[in-house]
């Protein structure tokens, strides 16, 4: 496949989970694995349903985003409010937003491989997962309210 059809390919992924309509059949490929979260195609189905449930509101927005190869890395920035359980955190009813780097490895087509990077203290730090220390308050005083 040429670079621009890989590019689509996640293109076309990104809006049918925005959309929450994810047919993995259609983008998955049947040995597909998250490196980050260390899950297959199942595991992912969980994670997404935990995040939904958590962040019925949450979006990805594409920023930009580079191919090569059989590669495709996609800077996002993440939204959502936080309105259900998280990893056992009750709901805040903060919204966060949130920066991230996915890079998916396709094959025929599908999602084989995925690795993310994402800025987890603007995520973790409004739904109250974390807290700063008092230096961390005086360092990054934005980010510490």
């Amino acid at each position: 496949m040429s670079l621009e059809e890989n590019k689509a390919v996640v293109r076309r992924w990104i809006e049918a989970y925005n959309k929450r309509n994810l047919d993995f059949d259609e983008f998955i490929a049947p040995h597909y694995f998250d490196h980050t979260n260390q899950v297959d195609a199942e595991g992912l189905k969980q994670l997404f349903n935990m995040g939904f449930k958590a962040f019925p509101d949450w979006h990805e927005t594409i920023e930009d985003i580079i191919a090569e190869g059989d590669k495709v890395w996609v800077h996002l920035t993440y939204s959502g409010t936080h309105t259900g359980e998280f990893m056992g955190l009750a709901p805040t009813g903060n919204k966060i937003t949130t920066k991230a780097v996915d890079i998916y490895r396709i094959v025929n087509g599908k999602l084989a491989d995925y690795w993310n990077v994402t800025d987890n203290m603007r995520l973790f730090k409004p739904i109250g997962a974390i807290e700063y220390t008092e230096k961390g308050k005086k360092l990054f005083p934005e980010d510490a309210k």
